[in-house]
């Protein structure tokens, strides 16, 4: 049986799920609390929570389906989405208790058909045809390019990335081991609060195209005891259920996980390597150009 696909359910049968585990988190919530929701209410099997995305070195099958049905419900008008990542409910969400989820294709798909052609008359009916799934594509894209390049990378070259990020996110007294035989200790670094306190913390990075597994994440943790007060894992890839819930196990010490996905966004946001074109919107005051005019009787 391995290697073999299973069924997972469809991104469209993951919406009412979906507004179902927001609504009984309070109305907000983070992808991996509504992602853990959604399989505790769908009472999902192991093998279909773990089946990878093909194509994805951080996805699984479930996390971007269920990436799919966030899309269309927050352009339904019924969800939406910070700059930080916390997804809610908005008036309409609050007052929806379940949807049709044909009805939400039909009408996003119809919406994205009308800017399609807004979009070509303004441009002179010139370009390319665009996609409907060109949007969400593109979303995605940049990430997995930078994903590529991480992997790419000599594991040395990726450490000293990591090293870079720690700084830039406002760590202190970052270093990279460089040992082998360390129990999976790459480096550490200090984080200090408010200026005053400060905590050591022991990282991980692993350039992988698959998952960590649980192991990894308890190997880790026995090799930090005594070195660090906090543990961080950052990979390229993504983390099995089991390593989720080991990194945060009752009773012992808490490690915090970085996959592709954040990673590529954390990059991002950072400016390491990655460059953000801002659109610029231009608005014509025709009243100041008719100001101009000559009196008449001048």
């Amino acid at each position: 049986m391995t290697g073999q696909r299973v069924a997972v359910p469809t991104f469209d049968q993951l919406m009412n799920p979906t507004l179902a585990a927001l609504r009984s988190l309070g109305g907000s919530a983070s992808i991996p609390e509504l992602v853990e929701r959604v399989i505790a209410d769908l009472r999902l099997l192991r093998e279909v929570v773990e089946q990878p995305h093909l194509g994805s070195t951080s996805w699984t099958e479930l996390e971007y389906r269920l990436a799919w049905a966030r899309s269309y419900l927050k352009k339904y008008g019924l969800i939406d989405n910070s700059s930080r990542g916390v997804w809610s409910l908005t008036p309409k969400g609050l007052e929806t208790t379940a949807v049709e989820p044909r009805d939400v294709v039909k009408t996003t798909r119809a919406m994205a058909a009308a800017e399609r052609k807004a979009r070509k008359e303004a441009a002179g009916d010139e370009g390319p045809e665009i996609d409907e799934t060109d949007d969400e594509r593109e979303a995605t894209s940049w990430r997995d390019k930078i994903l590529a390049c991480l992997l790419a990378m000599p594991p040395d070259s990726f450490e000293r990335l990591c090293m870079r990020l720690l700084r830039e996110s406002g760590f202190i007294q970052v270093e990279v081991t460089g040992r082998s035989g360390d129990g999976g200790i790459d480096g550490y670094g200090v984080v200090r609060l408010a200026g005053m306190l400060s905590f050591r913390v022991s990282f991980q990075c692993k350039r992988y195209k698959s998952t960590v597994g649980p192991s990894i994440i308890r190997d880790f943790r026995g090799a930090m005891m005594g070195r660090a007060e906090k543990g961080l894992v950052i990979t390229t890839g993504g983390f099995t259920r089991d390593a989720r819930q080991e990194a945060m196990r009752d009773g012992a010490t808490a490690i915090d996980l970085i996959d592709g996905e954040l990673l590529a966004d954390k990059l991002k946001e950072l400016g390491l390597g990655v460059k953000t074109k801002t659109v610029e919107a231009v608005e014509i005051d025709e009243n100041w150009f008719s100001s101009f005019k000559v009196a008449r009787g001048s």
